[in-house]
């Protein structure tokens, strides 16, 4: 594995910091995130840079990029405790778990509009369903002669009736 020269070495460093600027200025691409794993695809440079390495004999050794890792993490808790957002998502999460409860809500309040308008439903159903039988129960009882008496029809008259405020 061949080894980092200093202008290359520079020369990643400049585009890590550019990359870093770009992300804690909200700039993010489409589905990425403000993280490590995003600024190691912005600027070009492997993700393994940035995390500590192990020696043959087991001991740890700071990553190529490590400083500048700590530097980014650093530098977005600042901003994240300022209260500025530096990423989308968190806000769009805050959004959509809102817009979430608003919608469980309206789904609440129509369920209920819903019951109260099945048990109003059933209700006039039965009663219509007991006027319907009533009815008949009349029908049957004049068509076979029983004891009901039929009312006198109105007479039609052009004047209107006692009390009427026409």
């Amino acid at each position: 594995m061949a080894r980092l020269t200093a202008p290359d070495r520079n020369r990643n460093e400049s585009a890590v910091r550019a990359a870093m600027e770009r992300l804690l200025g909200g700039d993010l691409p489409p589905g990425g995130k403000c993280d490590l794993k995003a600024l190691a695809s912005l600027s070009g440079v492997t993700r393994t840079g940035f995390y500590p390495k192990k020696n043959r004999d087991g001991t740890s050794r700071p990553g190529t990029y490590q400083y500048l890792a700590e530097e980014f993490e650093r530098r977005r808790a600042e901003l994240q405790e300022a209260g500025k957002i530096t990423d989308p998502r968190d806000a769009q999460i805050e959004r959509l778990k809102a817009e979430v409860a608003v919608l469980a809500k309206r789904v609440k309040d129509r369920d209920q509009k819903v019951t109260e308008l099945t048990e109003f439903k059933t209700l006039a159903v039965s009663r219509l369903a007991a006027q319907h039988a009533e009815i008949e129960e009349l029908r049957a009882a004049l068509a076979a002669g029983g004891k009901v008496r039929s009312l006198p029809k109105p007479l039609v008259s052009t004047s209107a009736p006692f009390g009427s405020c026409s």
